[in-house]
C-alpha cells in the first residue's frame, strides 16, 4: 500500500487552518479593527502593570490577561510570519501530535506558548509593543519532538517508517537524552540560531525584531514538561539510549 509522504494530524491542519483563517481576516479589515484585535488578543507585557497604564486602557479586562498567554500565538506579522511558522509547526508538531493525541497536544501547545509569554514578560516589563506569533509554541514542540525522535533503533530524519517509529518508541529520561551527541548538536545550534537572530536580525515580530525570549521560554517548557503529557510509557533494555548511559 502506498504510504503518504506527509501524515498530517487533524489537530495540526485544524491549528493551521484557524491561523492562515485569522492572518486573513487581519489582513481584510481596516487598520483600525487590526489595532483592536491587536489590543484584545496580542501578548502585551504592560497590560499587567496598571500603574504604568492605568485600569481599563486595553480591551479586555482581567480575562485577556489570562487568554493573552495563548491567544498571541495565532496572530502573525504578516504572510511570510504565518507561513514560516506553520512550516515549523508541520515538521515538529505532527509527530509530537501523533505521540500525544490532540487533547494533549493543545494543552501542551497552550502550555508552552504561555511559558514563551512568561519568559517575555518577564525581559520586557512594561513593554507596550504586542508580541504575536506561533514561535514559541512551535519551539515548545522542537523540544518535545528531540525527547523521543532519537530514542528508536535506526532512526533515520524524515523517513516515514523511522517517523511512526519513533512515535511509539519509550522516551529516555532527560538527562539521558541530553548525553545524546545529535541532541546537544540541536540544542546548541537551536540556541545559536536565536540568540543571534534575537540580537541582530529584523523580522516584524515585536518592534522590528525577534522575541527570542519567547522562543526559549517555549523550548525549556517543552524539554522539561514532556513527560507531563507523554502518553507512552515503559523504558526497554534494547533502547541505544540507555546503552549510551554506560559507555
Amino acid at each position: 500500500m502506498r504510504q503518504p509522504i506527509l501524515n498530517v494530524p487533524t489537530v495540526i491542519t485544524v491549528l493551521a487552518a484557524a491561523m492562515l483563517a485569522i492572518h486573513l481576516l487581519r489582513v481584510s479589515v481596516g487598520v483600525d479593527t487590526g489595532i483592536e484585535i491587536l489590543a484584545l488578543f496580542a501578548f502585551i507585557p504592560a497590560r499587567f502593570d496598571p500603574a504604568f497604564l492605568g485600569e481599563g486602557v486595553l480591551p479586555g479586562g482581567a480575562a485577556a490577561n489570562v487568554w493573552t498567554f495563548v491567544s498571541y500565538a495565532f496572530l502573525h506579522g504578516d504572510w511570510a510570519h504565518v507561513g514560516i511558522n506553520l512550516l515549523w509547526m508541520l515538521a515538529f508538531g505532527s509527530p509530537v501530535a501523533r505521540r500525544f493525541g490532540a487533547v494533549r497536544f493543545l494543552a501542551f501547545f497552550a502550555v508552552t506558548a504561555a511559558a514563551g509569554a512568561g519568559l517575555h514578560l518577564f525581559t520586557h516589563e512594561d513593554d507596550l509593543a504586542p508580541m504575536i506569533g506561533a514561535s514559541a509554541a512551535v519551539s515548545g514542540c522542537m523540544a518535545a519532538a528531540i525527547r523521543f525522535m532519537f530514542a528508536s533503533e535506526g532512526f533515520v530524519p524524515w523517513r516515514q517508517s523511522a517517523l511512526e517509529a519513533s512515535v511509539r518508541y519509550p522516551a529516555a529520561p532527560l538527562l539521558t537524552v541530553l548525553r545524546d551527541r545529535r541532541v546537544i548538536a540541536f540544542v546548541v545550534v537551536w540556541f545559536a540560531i536565536n540568540l543571534a537572530f534575537g540580537i541582530g536580525a529584523p523580522a516584524g515580530i515585536v518592534e522590528g525584531s525577534i522575541a527570542w525570549q519567547a522562543h526559549i521560554g517555549g523550548f525549556v517548557a517543552g524539554l522539561l514538561l514532556f513527560p507531563l503529557f507523554d502518553p507512552v510509557r515503559g523504558f526497554p533494555d534494547d533502547n541505544p539510549l540507555t546503552r549510551q548511559r554506560n559507555s
